[in-house]
């Protein structure tokens, strides 16, 4: 349990996509150069859809432009076809991640296709990036339930995760989309798809909707599992699921993990400020615990003070 555990931010992607307000590529890219100055070094920044069907995602390219100048940092983008792909790679994409959902009623829902139809699209991507010498991430979404087809078997999230992981991902991300899971489901799914996937090669991504996420994230930490997926405030949510809160906030996350004896590389403060400043630009506060912890501790510190 004591090994280092690597966090990939969401917020500016799998978050801020989810918000009603939509954010100025500026302050976009000043997120993102906060996030990395923070010391999360592996950051999710946009998303190659159509700005119709996602219009916060829109000027995706010019994001990831934008932040091209940052080193030592890795910035993941979203595609779900070869034409996302083709804008990913025009704007210097190095990393991008394809995404299929474990029920088939999500992923008519999500893509309007079968899962299997979904996994015949990223062949093509997968084959292409291959010989570009580019990295695919995969996501399987609702690993632990789904809003329309109810219970998932861990079967198919571990079936999906192994098509995945033969046809060339390099990790799998196993995401609680509606963020109904428990720790002792969690378990389960992950020990079956472990079954697959090596779980070094495994990351989880669980929402926060029932406050199950930490719980569930430290059950995956005793399976062995070393990745995970957070949003900074714990931005974002599921239009899918009527209620459904964001990613796990990386605040809590590093919290807890810190409060372990597990090195995440990352400084409490300057993840605070990062968080605080996009809050300002959404005009709400954030929903993370320590987040909002830390800031009342600040208030009140600073209305003592003669």
């Amino acid at each position: 349990m004591s090994d280092p555990v690597r966090i990939i931010e969401m917020g500016p992607r799998d978050g801020l996509q989810n918000e009603k307000t939509s954010v100025s590529v500026e302050a976009r890219i000043a997120f993102i150069e906060a996030l990395v100055g923070a010391g999360l070094d592996t950051v999710e920044v946009g998303a190659f859809v159509s700005p119709k069907a996602i219009p916060q995602m829109a000027s995706s390219d010019a994001v990831l432009r934008g932040v091209s100048h940052i080193t030592g940092a890795e910035f993941h983008v979203l595609v779900p076809n070869e034409k996302g792909y083709d804008a990913a790679r025009a704007a210097g994409a190095k990393v991008v991640s394809v995404f299929a959902a474990a029920s088939e009623g999500f992923s008519r829902a999500n893509i309007n296709c079968t899962v299997a139809e979904s996994i015949e699209r990223f062949k093509p991507v997968l084959a292409r990036a291959k010989a570009d010498g580019v990295k695919v991430r995969g996501y399987i979404s609702c690993v632990l339930g789904c809003p329309f087809d109810g219970e998932i078997k861990p079967k198919a999230v571990a079936d999906l995760a192994g098509t995945l992981w033969d046809i060339g991902c390099y990790e799998v991300s196993l995401g609680d989309t509606i963020g109904v899971g428990t720790p002792t489901k969690a378990k389960e799914m992950l020990r079956a798809v472990a079954a697959n996937v090596p779980a070094a090669r495994l990351a989880m991504h669980f929402h926060d909707t029932y406050g199950q996420a930490l719980a569930n994230l430290y059950a995956g930490l005793e399976e062995g599992v070393r990745v995970i997926d957070a949003a900074a405030g714990g931005l974002g949510g599921c239009p899918y699921a009527p209620g459904a809160t964001g990613n796990v906030a990386t605040e809590d996350v590093v919290y807890m993990l810190e409060g372990m004896g597990v090195r995440t590389g990352v400084d409490m403060e300057k993840l605070l400020a990062a968080t605080n400043a996009m809050s300002g630009v959404l005009g709400k506060p954030p929903v993370s615990r320590v987040a909002s912890a830390l800031n009342a501790k600040k208030k009140r510190a600073a209305s003592q003070v003669p």
